[in-house]
């Protein structure tokens, strides 16, 4: 029985990977964007209508601004890596939305919302297009369905290892699965929220060059950050975000790289 278990779970894993055109690798994935974005989208539309949006002032205009620009540059992008057709179900939206809160973030599908809170952190429109190019980053390369699948498959994990230790006494098997979880989290988990976000980072920063932004200004953005957060007390191998030092070291090593790009794919004026 364990044996059939273990084929077909590997039968799943083999299936189950495909290759994201805007990265060119191979990622798990037990979700397609048909079934995933009708979802994103109606958890769009509740967030909104629970939350107030923030309308027809300098703030709200220039997130549209921006957002349209990351757009562009994604679809001009897309067209050059072969797959304009990729995009063909993205329903883009950029909102601005009343929150204290530092953050922004961006649904599958390209629903993307700016915290108000995050202005005074990214100061002007280079700024911006540092945080909605990162965000929009995430969704082009699917990083919401990947960790769906990572925790799918974590918990698919958990009940193998709750079979194959069913003979052992209730002692064992706890200690076995806090093992598990500890261990799946810390080396499996985490690192792959890092991986995704540093990901992000890489396309973002071609997203903003092909934009006609100065890629340069994601280094200051990030240090405002840094000097925002006062250094994170978390260490980074127990954090789902690369530390401030380490993104933006990251960071400075491919500017050039995402410039490049820009010149290569052409840059929006």
């Amino acid at each position: 029985m364990k044996k059939y278990l273990f084929l077909g779970i590997f039968s799943s894993l083999v299936l189950a990977c495909a290759t994201n055109p805007i990265t060119g690798k191979q990622n798990l994935n037990f979700v397609s964007n048909s079934e995933l974005f009708p979802t994103s989208f109606q958890q769009y539309s509740t967030f909104l209508s629970e939350n107030k949006v923030i309308t027809g002032t300098a703030d709200a205009k220039r997130v549209e601004q921006v957002g349209l620009k990351i757009k562009a540059a994604a679809e001009k992008y897309l067209t050059f890596l072969g797959q304009s057709q990729y995009l063909k179900d993205y329903r883009w939206e950029y909102k601005l939305v009343d929150n204290k809160e530092v953050n922004a973030w961006c649904l599958p599908g390209g629903k993307i919302v700016v915290y108000s809170g995050i202005l005074p952190i990214t100061q002007d429109e280079a700024g911006l297009a540092t945080v909605m190019g990162h965000e929009v980053s995430h969704a082009l390369a699917n990083h919401g369905a990947q960790r769906m699948s990572a925790a799918q498959l974590q918990q698919i994990g958990g009940a193998v290892l709750d079979a194959a230790t069913s003979s052992k006494s209730a002692t064992t098997q706890a200690i076995f699965s806090q093992a598990y979880g500890m261990g799946t989290e810390v080396g499996v988990m985490l690192p792959f929220s890092r991986s995704n976000e540093s990901e992000a980072d890489k396309i973002g920063l071609t997203l903003m060059a092909i934009a006609g932004y100065n890629t340069d200004e994601a280094i200051s953005f990030w240090s405002r950050m840094a000097a925002k957060s006062g250094g994170s007390s978390t260490p980074e191998f127990m954090s789902t975000h690369p530390s401030d030092a380490t993104r933006i070291a990251n960071l400075k090593a491919l500017i050039p790289e995402a410039k490049a790009t820009a010149l290569k794919v052409g840059v929006i004026k």
